[in-house]
């Protein structure tokens, strides 16, 4: 049975924290299970909800996405990297198993799989925004990815060898993933998207329609080579 650090990222997230980690404490089949909080110095109650339930909690001030989990990978005492927002809850107790199931498929080790990344559901209150573009983005069938460089550290899992090979961006201020993505992509490996490995998400990956934050994140990916943008909106 595998091992795994399983990283949670949060900021003030106090309402939802513990049901996280609850599901998190119960997961099967597994071997080592060890939960390592990396906080933003939260100001309401995440702090002393997770010491009941966390191994490990970090603080970090200086906050990038990928700054926190480099961190917490840091800290990590085994192979499997299992990453989740403080504000998501795993479906159910076969999360984990889900989301390391490519890595131990005899049949997908030929196509160099370096990250799997795992469905996200909206809850009950969700805006129809996020419903509509969870929905949409998270399919319920499986898909390997040799070209789409598509990753999302809300509910994801990687090896540690890989990432201490190959950290995140600590410089990017959203979608560290997306730029791991496309650096695994051009380097030959291949990414796995696990429609099993199920997380409840409350706000979506669009944030319920904050322009605001499209912007830099739009910003990011164009800068970054993510994605390019038609310099005309007409194709001749």
């Amino acid at each position: 049975m595998p091992s795994f650090s399983v990283l949670v990222r949060t900021k003030n997230e106090e309402k939802y924290i513990e049901r996280c980690l609850q599901a998190i404490r119960n997961q099967i089949n597994t071997e080592n299970l060890e939960v390592i909080l990396i906080d933003n110095v939260s100001t309401d109650l995440t702090v002393s909800i997770a010491k009941r339930y966390c191994d490990k909690i970090l603080t970090i001030e200086d906050f990038t996405p990928g700054r926190a989990l480099n961190l917490g990978i840091a800290h990590a005492s085994f192979e499997f990297i299992a990453i989740i927002s403080g504000h998501c809850i795993p479906q159910s107790s076969s999360w984990l198993q889900e989301l390391s199931r490519p890595f131990l498929d005899s049949r997908l080790s030929s196509k160099s799989v370096v990250g799997v990344y795992g469905r996200q559901v909206p809850e009950a209150s969700s805006s129809p925004l996020d419903k509509r573009d969870l929905w949409n983005v998270f399919r319920e069938e499986d898909r390997l990815q040799c070209q789409d460089v598509f990753f999302h550290n809300a509910n994801s899992l990687i090896p540690r060898s890989v990432l201490l090979r190959h950290p995140f961006d600590e410089s990017a201020t959203n979608v560290e993933d997306r730029i791991w993505g496309k650096e695994m992509i051009l380097n030959g490996h291949s990414l796995y998207y696990a429609s099993k490995a199920t997380v409840y998400h409350w706000h979506g990956i669009n944030h319920a329609g904050d322009i605001a934050r499209a912007e830099k994140v739009v910003t990011i990916l164009e800068e970054r080579g993510i994605y390019d943008t038609p310099t005309s909106g007409f194709i001749d």
